[in-house]
């Protein structure tokens, strides 16, 4: 499961994998709830869960309840953002509790620890030689 740690003061965020001899201490934990940051290896650090997404890429919603993936209308919120006034839509969203399903947590940090989460997460720089190319946009072919 990722962790990605959003951090309001300096308006980063940080990614993390967690292990997962350690994922079960997260399971049946509600959005909105706190967490201890030892839990994930930030210790000192206070969290809150404000999201997240399954294997399958459906958006946690704080106000269904269970694990279990249900097709709801909704009007606005997670996973649907209406374009005109009253518009409503039918979108598969996933519970608000923390299972073996989810594949991406959101957490927020509510009380720092004593070291800054740059050191506890340091970003991983991409190994030589696999850098990403530059795509053209199909400038300079000439089409017959």
């Amino acid at each position: 499961m990722k962790i990605v740690i959003g951090e309001p003061k300096t308006a980063k965020s940080y990614q993390m994998e967690l292990i997962k001899d350690k994922e079960p201490l997260l399971f049946g934990k509600h959005i909105g709830e706190e967490i201890d940051g030892s839990m994930i290896g930030a210790a000192g650090y206070n969290f809150k869960i404000t999201g997240g997404s399954d294997k399958n890429g459906f958006p946690m919603k704080a106000d269904v309840g269970g694990i279990g993936k249900k097709k709801l209308v909704i009007p606005q919120g997670v996973g649907f953002r209406s374009a005109k006034a009253g518009e409503k839509k039918k979108k598969m969203l996933r519970g608000g509790t923390v299972s073996d399903e989810i594949a991406q947590l959101n957490v927020v940090v509510i009380a720092a620890g004593p070291a800054a989460l740059e050191q506890l997460f340091p970003k991983v720089a991409a190994p030589e030689g696999e850098k990403k190319e530059e795509k053209s946009k199909g400038k300079g072919k000439k089409k017959k």
